[in-house]
């Protein structure tokens, strides 16, 4: 999840929560994003369109300084069908769980130990960092909004025709070319004309 966090104003949908007042039973958030923001998203996320987005989180703080976010993110995008080019609408319904913990809380040598103990090993997921004493949920359902859209969009009843190949090999575009090749004397040594 962590890639390296963005200021507020390089975020197409920011809304920061500070840890520091969270109340002790928790804090519910929805959130739904404008009309600019979800155009900044569908920009990021290389879709033709956000049409709707929104995203409802519950927020508590645990033990030993670390907060729990969990939630759901729904969306509806307008992308470009890979079949077809017609504009194709997907539905995103996407669940949030994520824990995140100060950056001194977060072992700094264990990307190293996941990466150790080989790729079928079951490793817990790392808190993600909180950053300048807050947790953005907006970029937080930015990532799952953008994690939820389908990389190969097509449209309905839509689907993939390869190109007919002929019955003989040799009718083919290139068929002219290896005929010149063929013939004798044909036209190798000869300048095109006009040259």
């Amino acid at each position: 999840m962590s890639k390296g966090h963005m200021t507020g104003s390089d975020l197409p949908w920011s809304f920061p929560v500070m840890v520091s007042q969270l109340p002790e039973a928790g804090l519910h958030q929805a959130l739904e994003a404008s009309a600019a923001q979800r155009d900044l998203i569908a920009k990021a996320a290389g879709v033709n369109a956000v049409l709707r987005a929104t995203a409802s989180f519950d927020v508590v703080a645990e033990t030993e300084g670390r907060v729990s976010v969990t939630g759901k993110v729904t969306a509806r995008v307008e992308q470009t069908c890979v079949v077809s080019l017609d504009p194709v609408e997907n539905d995103i319904d996407e669940d949030i769980a994520v824990v995140f913990a100060q950056p001194a809380q977060i072992p700094a040598g264990a990307k190293s130990v996941q990466k150790d103990e080989g790729d079928d090993a079951e490793i817990p997921d790392l808190p993600e960092p909180i950053v300048h004493g807050a947790i953005d949920l907006g970029q937080l359902a930015t990532e799952f909004l953008v994690l939820g859209i389908d990389p190969y969009p097509r449209k309905p009843g839509v689907s993939f025709v390869p190109p007919e190949t002929p019955e003989d090999p040799d009718e083919h575009p290139f068929a002219a070319l290896k005929a010149l090749k063929a013939t004798p004397g044909g036209s190798q040594g000869k300048k095109p004309k006009g040259k």
